[in-house]
């Protein structure tokens, strides 16, 4: 019998349902409980199973994050939002301190901290576990811990739609189209449409997989199944405003724009007007954090003395803002040579929070924005061209230790290049001279620490990231960044600390193998990390390599691909060609990015009539040097077929 809104079940109706489900926080009793609980919510409230299995796999792919919040404070399966429970237990943290434009051209422009959101005045999209308990009389706590109530509360408000939409609960999945638009909380009518095309594109192609809590779950393929889009029509959501947006017609997007404006002593923010690509290639796609929520970063963005990017991406539905024009100059890398020649795009998220999980509706948002501006631009679909802001260089010696560490190493780079189009696969044999960077995420759990305090450990998570020591053992010191610790400390398992890290999709050259254990060049240095043959960590790569020019014993690294001073015409300030602290040394090999030649775009004015682009002939090589990528001389290096 369907239960009414607000109706408290009895214990005896209660405990069986939740007791055949796995907790959140425990072992699950059977490893097909969960596909047990899709199948009796189903039943109790009337919802097509593939729905309820569409829905859940767009907003957590069915993972349960060990009962923990999502960035947008999502809970369980069915991701049901209580965000001022989620915000009073969120860390706070600042993920670098680097002056986001990147140029010493100007005086520095240091970011300031972005403010956690306050409980007070969410929208509904943020209550939606509120929801679920007056509907399932389960409690909040229930619907938070417990998977099986989870499930039973997003049934709930997946019935609740359906009827207030006039519709019958129906067996047929294509009836349920509305209702599952409004299920998304978005409040314009793309978004929501978007949402429900993406659950319907799961429930026609099917999916499986094994959970995090290793419950395995089927949803087998329905292609018959077509629904009518005009049910969202009838939701009577706003238009979002997409006059001047870029994006693909495969996401929703609106136009929410950052300011150009001049304050101040001839001082100006937030971007640089340009004329991209007619001025300059875009060659870099750089993926964020937020640090923030959706709406806190929307305020940043709109300030014109903070800092900018090309694009928001929200995480409970995968709304897209676009805030500068793709053809302009955004301050987001920390890195004036990457911004000029980049895009960036913002998740909303936080770093340090393990389990503050990106739901599967960004990752596919993102996944085609990325797919759209790499084919405009022409820009090549891996991991030299797009970067984390934690692969992004610092530009001198002096500012490598504010860089970002954003979007760290919970980021599923596997699942997003799998999206992408471009999964990680052997493209060599097993004694290949270079390796792809590529653990099983969900089981492969580092330790990381300084998640919630300096030297704590963080929840147990999947990492797409591993660990280098200086020798093949676990109990062998982790490789030194000197840039990082110019005093010699060596690097920490700390979640910011990148100095012994390397991430999935990165390729680096072979520098030795020794039992399950392989070594790879990094920071001028001989790097060893795990690679066991049964759950090996990374895959055998086919790929150029470059080496020092015979007789030169080491070779400078830069952060930044700059002209020589020679081409510099007499009204623009020569810009330094700094090299970094680190050395190539003879004998070691680095994977090849791109080869340019050196490029500055002169542009410290609010009056665009004085922006010039100065090229150099001196040619340069992006090489993956350590967890960052750098650039060397083209005129220092031989590169191997």
């Amino acid at each position: 019998m369907l239960r009414t809104a607000g109706a408290v079940a009895s214990a005896a109706l209660l405990v069986p349902l939740l007791s055949a489900g796995p907790s959140a926080t425990a072992e699950p009793p059977s490893p097909v409980a969960l596909q047990r609980d899709f199948a009796a919510a189903s039943d109790r409230y009337q919802v097509p199973q593939s729905v309820l299995l569409g829905v859940s796999y767009l907003q957590s792919r069915w993972d349960t994050h060990g009962g923990a919040a999502s960035v947008t404070g999502g809970y369980g399966p069915m991701h049901l939002i209580d965000a001022r429970t989620a915000l009073a237990e969120a860390p706070h943290h600042s993920h670098g301190s680097e002056d986001a434009r990147g140029d010493d051209a100007r005086p520095a422009r240091t970011v300031t901290e972005a403010a956690l959101p306050k409980a007070s005045g969410l929208p509904s999209r943020l209550r939606t576990l509120d929801r679920a308990a007056a509907l399932s009389g389960l409690s909040p706590e229930q619907l938070r811990n417990s998977s099986s109530a989870n499930v039973l509360g997003g049934a709930a408000l997946l019935a609740d739609a359906q009827k207030k939409l006039g519709r019958p609960l129906s067996e047929d999945p294509a009836d349920w189209y509305g209702a599952v638009a409004r299920f998304s909380g978005a409040d314009d009518t793309a978004t929501a449409t978007t949402y429900a095309n993406d659950v319907f594109d799961v429930i026609r192609t099917g999916q499986s997989r094994t959970t995090d809590s290793g419950q395995r779950v089927a949803l087998p393929a329905r292609p018959a199944v077509v629904p009518d889009p005009a049910q969202a029509a009838r939701l009577g959501l706003r238009t979002a405003d997409a006059t001047k947006t870029e994006c693909p017609r495969t996401v929703a997007c609106e136009w929410i724009p950052a300011p150009y404006e001049e304050f101040g002593e001839g001082d100006y923010g937030n971007h640089d007007k340009a004329n991209r690509p007619t001025s300059q290639s875009v060659k870099y796609i750089i993926v964020h954090d937020t640090e923030g929520s959706w709406d806190t970063t929307l305020k940043l963005v709109q300030d014109p003395a903070y800092v900018s990017w090309q694009y928001t991406l929200r995480s409970s539905d995968g709304h897209i803002a676009q805030h500068v024009p793709l053809k302009d100059v955004a301050w987001h890398a920390g890195n004036w040579y990457v911004n000029a020649k980049s895009v960036g795009l913002e998740h909303e998220g936080f770093l340090v929070s393990p389990d503050a999980w990106y739901t599967e509706a960004m990752y596919r948002s993102s996944a085609r924005l990325v797919k759209y501006l790499a084919q405009r631009y022409d820009v090549p679909l891996d991991r030299q061209h797009i970067l984390g802001h934690d692969n992004v260089p610092g530009t001198t010696t002096a500012t490598i230790g504010g860089m970002h560490t954003d979007p760290g190493p919970y980021w599923d780079w596997a699942h997003y290049f799998t999206l992408l189009g471009k999964p990680f696969t052997p493209t060599a044999g097993p004694r290949s001279e270079a390796v792809t960077i590529r653990p099983a995420y969900t089981g492969h759990q580092p330790l990381y620490t300084g998640c919630v305090k300096a030297g704590q450990a963080c929840a147990p998570h999947g990492s797409g990231a591993v660990r280098l020591h200086t020798a093949p053992a676990e109990d062998a010191p982790l490789v030194k960044d000197i840039g990082l610790r110019p005093g010699g400390e060596g690097s920490t398992t700390g979640v910011n600390d990148t100095g012994a890290r390397a991430s999935t999709g990165q390729q680096y050259a072979v520098a030795g193998r020794e039992g399950d254990w392989t070594a790879i060049w990094y920071l001028g240095q001989k790097a060893w990390f795990h690679n066991p043959r049964k759950q090996p960590t990374a895959v055998p790569t086919r790929g150029r390599l470059l080496t020092p020019k015979a007789g030169v014993a080491e070779i400078p690294v830069y952060g930044r691909a700059y002209p020589e001073a020679a081409a510099y015409p007499a009204d623009i300030p020569v810009q330094a060609v700094s090299a970094l602290p680190y050395k190539l040394l003879a004998g070691q090999q680095y994977v090849v990015g791109d080869r340019t030649v050196g490029e500055y775009l002169y542009a410290t004015t609010f009056d665009t009539a004085g922006h010039k682009v100065v090229r150099g002939k001196e040619a340069y090589y992006e090489i993956q040097f350590g967890h960052r990528v750098a650039f060397v001389k083209a005129s220092d290096v031989r590169v191997r077929k």
